[in-house]
């Protein structure tokens, strides 16, 4: 660790819980918080722009926008375009999939936010320090995943990418797609590609008949 404070960007989507978030680390010693995030959009931009050495997750976060970015993708995009920023979970979910995909898109930790005040400072602290940072509650829920050999959740795609999806599964071109979405086919596009890469498949077809296996659809 250096002399330089640690430069935290809080991503929440409840003005007054993210509000008293940062205004917690604010008070923490060695710790600045350099931006505020509504959604997981506004998350990615302002990464973008501050650089910091770790975004504080809020995992559901409804995008105003129109297309869902939620916690977990936003995790995702800002770790690949920045990988000296580490990104630690702080939400309200504790299910499963919603652990396990945090911690897929590459999230190094994930606390509650009951948890004290105290164990989120140093939560941040241990993350941006290299460390995995588990909430008990977490950690147990993980170990028994692992004892029962539970077999691996599907893979989490977006509201919009599971709309483009359906749609396709309906016999509609792009063009027909996003004239039903009131998109462009630019974004079509960009859905299809990214349900692709998170199915693991490079055409249409294996897309929709991969989803409905998995009860995507």
């Amino acid at each position: 660790m250096t002399d330089q404070p640690i430069r935290v960007l809080v991503a929440d989507d409840h003005p007054i819980v993210r509000s008293g978030i940062a205004a917690l680390l604010s008070l923490a010693d060695g710790i600045e918080v350099v931006g505020e995030a509504a959604n997981g959009a506004e998350a990615i931009a302002l990464a973008g722009e501050h650089r910091p050495d770790l975004v504080l997750m809020d995992l559901r976060m409804p995008n105003p926008g129109g297309d869902e970015i939620d916690g977990a993708a936003a995790t995702a995009q800002i770790i690949a375009a920045l990988p000296g920023t580490r990104v630690l979970i702080l939400t309200t979910y504790e299910t499963d999939d919603h652990i396990l995909g945090a911690i897929e898109a590459g999230a190094s930790g994930y606390l509650l936010k009951a948890a004290p005040q105290d164990e989120i400072v140093a939560g941040v602290r241990s993350v941006v320090g290299g460390q995995t940072v588990l909430a008990p509650a977490i950690a147990a829920k993980l170990v028994d995943r692992m004892r029962q050999g539970a077999a691996p959740i599907p893979p989490r795609l977006s509201a919009r990418e599971l709309d483009v999806l359906r749609l396709v599964a309906a016999g509609n071109s792009n063009p027909a797609i996003a004239a039903r979405l009131f998109i462009s086919e630019a974004t079509v596009k960009t859905h299809l590609l990214h349900a692709f890469e998170k199915l693991g498949v490079k055409d249409r077809t294996r897309a929709v008949t991969l989803a409905l296996e998995l009860g995507l659809l």
